[in-house]
């Protein structure tokens, strides 16, 4: 995650799960409960009312928030109007499958004429993605990408070659489930870090191993305080 100039550093990782979100660099943890899910928008998470938020497909809530959190443990402020030289990159474990499958359905109730049509945007995977450009002011890179295996490890050297190569300043870069999303914040540093979940070789160990997302937060969790 460097080039010969700069070093490509981590500066923030949120994510969520069932019951549970939090930052890891902050080393910040939350419970809520399962019916506080929507409620959650307007708990802190996000820095500014997040329009029309209920009407998300729960992916987009989940990729929403992981990005809200991740840029909160970067220290990246956002706020109406304002712009971020700053792209996003993520994946998931089964694309827009759910959402294809809702979307079907409804088209099926409806006699096979029409189905809704704020079911039918996210049927595209990029879908939750364009919902976190807009809320947070994105002007970089936007893509989607499909890596069966070490997937995350893939998006986050997709990322640094991006701001390698000054295509933006930063990068998110992420992955959810049906049930949990983390999302990372890439930029570049003059020079290394001290923290130790800047070296590339210490993240690609952890990344490389092909985690749940909630053994993942666990493990990255543990190394930021320096556990074995």
């Amino acid at each position: 995650m460097k080039n010969s100039k700069t070093m490509i550093n981590i500066h923030g990782i949120g994510w969520i799960k069932k019951n549970e979100y939090g930052c890891v660099m902050k080393d910040e943890r939350f419970h809520y409960e399962e019916s506080e899910f929507d409620r959650l928008a307007k708990a802190g998470v996000f820095s500014y009312p997040f329009k029309n938020f209920k009407r998300l497909n729960k992916t987009s809530k989940l990729t929403c928030y992981a990005a809200a959190l991740a840029l909160k443990d970067a220290g990246v402020n956002y706020s109406p109007g304002k712009k971020q030289d700053i792209g996003i990159i993520g994946t998931s474990d089964s694309g827009s499958l759910q959402a294809d499958i809702f979307y079907f359905k409804d088209y099926l109730d409806c006699g096979r004429i029409l189905g809704r049509g704020n079911l039918f945007i996210y049927t595209l995977p990029s879908s939750p993605l364009g919902e976190a450009v807009i809320h947070f002011g994105l002007q970089g890179p936007l893509f989607y990408t499909a890596a069966p295996e070490k997937s995350l490890l893939t998006l986050m050297t997709m990322a640094s070659g991006m701001i390698s190569c000054d295509e933006a300043a930063g990068m998110l870069a992420g992955i959810n489930s049906e049930q949990e999303a983390v999302y990372f914040v890439l930029m570049k540093d003059s020079v290394p870090g001290k923290d130790p979940l800047s070296d590339s070789s210490n993240i690609r160990a952890i990344l490389g191993k092909n985690l749940s997302i909630s053994k993942m937060i666990r493990e990255l969790s543990k190394f930021k305080k320096g556990e074995k």
